[in-house]
């Protein structure tokens, strides 16, 4: 399994970025094999978490026609700056 850490600085987040934001959530489970998704906003950064069977899924995910629309708008609009690592999961284990 793959972990996708993106990490954020807001610019400023409108009704057109939350309207963006569920579709591509929608997406990403739909077409792209998402296993999940957790995202939060705290003051001025936002972390999103999403977790993948492959990398693969991935960089299809990354080159999906809208989701490369939200990061020219992201890029544009949204935020100051932002930074995403792509990570192979080793171990998981809970309690609970």
């Amino acid at each position: 399994m793959f972990a996708v850490i993106f990490k954020a600085t807001v610019s400023k987040l409108d009704d057109q970025y939350s309207a963006m934001a569920a579709e591509l959530r929608k997406l990403a489970f739909e077409k792209y094999n998402c296993r999940d998704f957790i995202a939060v906003t705290e003051g001025a950064k936002e972390v999103a978490i999403s977790y993948w069977d492959s990398e693969a899924d991935i960089l299809a995910w990354k080159q999906d026609a809208l989701h490369r629309v939200a990061q020219q708008t992201g890029a544009e609009r949204w935020y100051l700056n932002y930074q995403v690592e792509v990570l192979e999961l080793k171990r998981s284990y809970s309690a609970g």
